[in-house]
């Protein structure tokens, strides 16, 4: 039973396996900030240009409640087609920001593992019997005109 509890020991304190838990950690957190934006920010927006609807009311009804007095005899069936809206909306904006995320880190990586750009290499200066040669060539071509 003790080696049972030190190989536990030793899977969980393995680098991946904590990272793993802070990113589920910190991506409850995040989901619940996009949560909040969507439905506190972003529906009542949508909501007000559909004309002041309530964004979380919207739904498809395929069958009325029957009702007998102020008793529900059959409940209502639909189509709540407004929350799956908010999810995808939600969705939405946590791919991006995980998009973003993951593109900034990537470039970060990028800039600190690329080496120093070495300075362009000079051309070497001609030599002496180049220098003749180009000044015979020259020569030549003004004789020619």
């Amino acid at each position: 039973m003790k080696k049972f509890f030190e190989e536990f020991n030793a899977f969980a304190m393995r680098g991946n396996v904590i990272d793993m838990a802070v990113g589920v950690v910190i991506g409850g957190a995040f989901g619940k900030i996009t949560n909040s934006v969507v439905n506190d920010i972003i529906m009542p927006l949508i909501s007000m240009l559909t004309g002041g609807i309530d964004f979380s009311a919207w739904k498809w009804v395929l069958k009325e409640a029957v009702m007998e007095g102020k008793e529900v005899i059959d409940p209502e069936i639909a189509v709540n087609y407004g929350n799956l809206i908010a999810v995808i909306l939600d969705f939405i904006i946590i791919a991006f920001a995980v998009f973003c995320m993951v593109k900034a880190i990537n470039k970060m990586h990028d800039k600190l593992s690329k080496p120093a750009e070495p300075e362009p290499e000079k051309e070497p200066e001609p030599t002496k019997e180049e220098l003749l040669l180009a000044e015979i060539r020259d020569l030549l071509k003004e004789q020619s005109k």
